[in-house]
């Protein structure tokens, strides 16, 4: 699969991505630390990749992207350490694979992962 990290997803878990044989690439890779969220949207667009972040804005740009689907991967997680975001989307990417591909928004939480799959209502 490929993604894009977004600016508040540590490098490691961009190279623990690449470890797994996943095109991965991090805002930071390309001198982008300052891009708005809806750029980043439309280059994840354009690259055809899964934007990885905290950041909440994602579901509302996805939701009002008009049929545009890029998937996202959301952590709401209370502990934020890198060992902890590497560990939670082991299993999430296994199981939410086919989603992520078709377009899906899966919010990752300590415990369990949601996936909302596209389209859906506003």
């Amino acid at each position: 699969m490929r993604f894009l990290a977004d600016m508040g997803v540590s490098l490691r878990v961009v190279q623990w991505l690449r470890s797994g044989g996943h095109d991965a690439t991090h805002l930071r890779d390309e001198g982008l630390q300052r891009m708005p969220n809806g750029d980043i949207f439309e280059k994840a667009a354009a690259e055809h990749r899964i934007i990885i972040t905290f950041d909440l804005d994602f579901g509302e740009i996805v939701a009002l992207a008009g049929g545009r689907s890029v998937s996202v991967i959301l952590f709401r997680l209370h502990n934020a350490r890198t060992p902890h975001v590497i560990d939670r989307p082991k299993a999430v990417l296994e199981e939410s694979q086919k989603s992520l591909e078709n377009g899906a928004i899966v919010v990752v939480e300590e415990a369990r992962h949601r996936v909302r799959r596209f389209p859906f209502a506003i």
